[in-house]
């Protein structure tokens, strides 16, 4: 009997970006400098795909500070950045550290430092509780940053002086949804100081722009990427706003709900920028296993970003 046709557009870009890449990189080249184990501070990047890989080569993932023994040990913070009390736990605990912070949050935390030096009370758009966002919050003392999550709360915020203002924005946001937000606050406070260039990173960008070109084409997207990942639950929430009400998060090939199939002719396909491209192709091999498929690789940009490495792990 025949198969059924199935027809694939492949986004592009998609998967790791250079800050995840980078991040990957500074875990392997530890365990190559001072042999394992080598402990990380929370999940490198978000996916577990990711960290069970490196679990395997020696990395030990812990929660905090207070599970990284006192032996010499290195230990990696993640890729969303951390408050400045926790590397200044680690020195005075005498701890070895290798900060595996994304250079676009880098960004972020400096430009922070810049608003708060001038005196600017500012206001970050994001998530509460996110990793990205506790680190930025955590540049400053309590009080200098403001939360907004939503319109509505851009709406209703109050700082403490209406004309000495900054805003900042985590870097996996939907651009969509951050610019909507920034709009109100722009509105209610025109001498808002914003940053210098966009906060939210090229990747985020770029990979929301490759979803909105296929989403129309589409009768299903699945977006590989973990359920704790900012920029791949965008990408789904990007793909339904942009034409695509059925689009699902699906962390491995495995967890593919074929239901979803149901009359289905197209079905589009990216990862998140934490998402290796090996579970892209994982998830082809899924359904060429279930299907005769055409695979049609739509590319909006080419990416080369490269971010070095710190200087201590390039010998």
């Amino acid at each position: 009997m025949d198969r059924r046709q199935l027809s694939v557009l492949l986004a592009a870009p998609r998967g790791f970006c250079a800050g995840v890449d980078r991040a990957i990189q500074i875990v392997e080249l530890s365990l190559e400098k001072f042999g394992a184990p080598v402990y990380v501070r929370h999940e490198i990047v978000h996916n577990r795909y990711v960290v069970e890989q490196l679990e395997t080569k020696g990395a030990v993932f812990v929660d905090e500070l207070d599970e990284v023994p006192d032996d010499g040990a290195p230990v990696v913070f993640s890729a969303h950045g951390v408050p400045k009390a926790i590397p200044a736990e680690a020195e005075r605990r005498n701890l070895t550290y290798v900060d595996a912070t994304c250079p676009l949050v880098s960004k972020v935390h400096h430009e922070a430092e810049r608003h708060f030096a001038a005196g600017r009370q500012i206001i970050l758009v994001g998530h509460n509780g996110h990793p990205e966002v506790v680190g930025t919050m955590g540049q400053l003392p309590v009080g200098s940053i403001l939360l907004v999550e939503s319109t509505q709360q851009a709406a209703t915020v109050e700082p403490r002086d209406a004309n000495n203002l900054a805003y900042l924005t985590q870097t996996t946001l939907s651009v969509d949804d951050a610019a909507c937000i920034v709009d109100v606050l722009r509105r209610r406070f025109p001498r808002i100081a914003g940053p210098h260039r966009q906060d939210i990173c090229y990747a985020t960008t770029n990979r929301q722009e490759a979803i909105k070109a296929i989403a129309g084409r589409c009768d299903l997207i699945l977006v590989i990427g973990s359920p704790n990942s900012s920029n791949s639950l965008r990408l789904v929430e990007v793909a339904r706003t942009a034409g695509c009400p059925r689009s699902a998060l699906v962390q491995r090939a495995r967890d593919i709900d074929w239901s979803l199939f149901d009359g289905v002719e197209r079905v589009g396909l990216t990862a998140g920028a934490s998402a290796p491209e090996t579970l892209v192709e994982e998830a082809l091999g899924a359904l060429a296993g279930a299907y005769e498929l055409t695979v049609e690789e739509v590319v909006v940009r080419r990416e080369d970003v490269r971010f070095n490495v710190p200087r201590e792990l390039q010998d």
